[in-house]
C-alpha cells in the first residue's frame, strides 16, 4: 500500500515542489486545519459537552446564534491570531473585522470564515461545517481596513471547508485543483483521500428549498418545473432532489457526485440580492466548484467576478455541474 499523505506533506509539496503557495500561506492553512479539528471535537461531544442549543444572542445578520456558532468563532480566532501569518480576520458572526492584536506579529494575509455553517442542523445531529477563504492584503497599506477585504472572489489565494459528518473531511484548493482530506482520529491528522476532484458536467440531482417555490423568480421556477416533469418533460430524464439545509453538506455532495445547488433571490425580501453571504460562503464555495470543473453564478454573472461593496454582502447562488448551471443562468438572460 502507498504510504498515506498527510495534509502537512501535501502543503509542503504545494509550496516546495510545485511552487503554488508561499511558506506563510502553508503555515496559515495548517493552523486553520488544526482549528477545524478542535471544532470537530466539540461537535462530536454534542450534548455531552453542553454545546447544543441556543446562545440567546444574535449575529450581525439578526440570526439567532447557537452555542456552537460562538465556540467555533472563538476557536478560529484564538488559533489564528498569534501565528504571524495574518493581518486581520472577518467572520459571519462578527459585526466588523478583527485586527490581529499589536502584541503579535502581523502577516500579509486576510482570513474570512463562516465558523459553523448549517446551524439549524446542530441539534438534530446532521452534517454541518466550517467555510474559509484567504485573501492577500493589498500592498502599500500600512494598516488594515474593511475596504481591504472587499476583493472579488477571483483574488482568493486559498479556500476550503471542513464538513463534520460521519467523517470529518477537509476540502481545499490553492488554485491547483481540489483535494479532500479525511481526519484520522487515531493519528490526529488529516490524510489525503482524494486528489483532482471533478464534478460531472451533467447531473440528475438538484438541491433547493422547495418550500420557497412561491417566492422564486420566473427563471428558477421554469428550471425546477422542467426537472419535476421528468422523462415526459423537456429534459427527458428524471431528477432527484436533495436538500440538507447546510451549504457545506450540499456542496460536498455535489463535489463528490455532481448536482446543482441553488439558493436564489426571492420576493420575500426583494431588496436583498440573496440570502447567502458573498465573502464567507459564496466566494470560497464557488472557487472550489470551479476548480473541480463546475460553474457558479448569481443567475446573471460569474460569482467570482462580483466586486463586493460591503463585508456582509449577500448574493444569489447557483453552483455545481457546469451544464445545469449554464442552463439556469441562460433562463435569467432571456427575461
Amino acid at each position: 500500500m502507498a504510504k498515506p499523505i498527510s495534509l502537512t506533506r501535501y502543503l509542503v509539496e504545494q509550496q516546495r515542489v510545485d511552487g503554488h503557495i508561499p511558506g506563510d500561506l502553508r503555515l496559515l492553512l495548517e493552523v486553520v486545519a488544526r482549528a477545524c479539528k478542535r471544532i470537530s471535537q466539540a461537535v462530536n461531544k454534542g450534548a455531552l459537552g453542553g454545546v447544543l442549543g441556543s446562545a440567546d444572542s444574535e449575529n450581525v445578520q439578526g440570526e439567532v446564534q447557537k452555542k456552537l456558532d460562538i465556540i467555533a468563532n472563538e476557536v478560529l480566532i484564538e488559533a489564528n491570531e498569534w501565528g504571524g501569518h495574518l493581518a486581520a480576520m472577518a467572520s459571519e458572526e462578527m459585526d466588523s473585522i478583527y485586527l490581529v492584536p499589536n502584541r503579535y506579529p502581523q502577516g500579509e494575509y486576510l482570513l474570512l470564515f463562516d465558523p459553523l455553517d448549517g446551524s439549524s442542523n446542530i441539534d438534530v445531529n446532521v452534517s454541518i461545517g466550517t467555510i474559509f477563504s484567504v485573501l492577500k492584503k493589498p500592498e502599500g497599506s500600512p494598516g488594515v481596513t474593511e475596504q481591504d477585504f472587499l476583493q472579488a472572489g477571483a483574488q482568493q489565494v486559498a479556500a476550503g471547508y471542513c464538513v463534520y459528518g460521519p467523517q470529518t473531511t477537509l476540502v481545499l484548493t490553492v488554485g491547483d485543483g481540489v483535494a479532500m482530506f479525511t481526519l484520522d482520529r487515531e493519528q490526529g491528522s488529516f490524510v489525503l483521500t482524494q486528489e483532482n476532484v471533478r464534478i460531472p458536467e451533467d447531473t440528475k440531482e438538484f438541491a433547493i428549498n422547495m418550500s420557497n417555490m412561491r417566492h422564486w423568480d420566473e427563471p428558477v421556477k421554469r428550471y425546477i418545473d422542467e426537472c419535476l416533469q421528468g422523462k415526459e418533460g423537456p429534459r427527458g430524464k428524471d431528477f432527484n432532489m436533495r436538500w440538507i439545509a447546510s451549504m457545506v453538506a450540499d456542496v460536498h455532495r455535489i463535489l463528490t457526485r455532481g448536482g446543482v445547488f441553488m439558493y436564489p433571490w426571492d420576493k420575500r425580501e426583494p431588496n436583498k440580492p440573496g440570502k447567502l453571504r458573498l465573502m464567507y460562503e459564496a466566494n470560497p464555495m464557488s472557487w472550489l466548484v470551479e476548480q473541480a470543473g463546475g460553474a457558479a453564478t448569481n443567475g446573471k454573472q460569474r460569482i467570482l467576478d462580483i466586486q463586493p461593496q460591503q463585508l456582509h454582502e449577500r448574493v444569489s447562488v447557483i453552483l455545481g455541474s457546469k451544464n445545469e448551471v449554464e442552463r439556469v443562468t441562460s433562463y435569467h438572460s432571456t427575461l
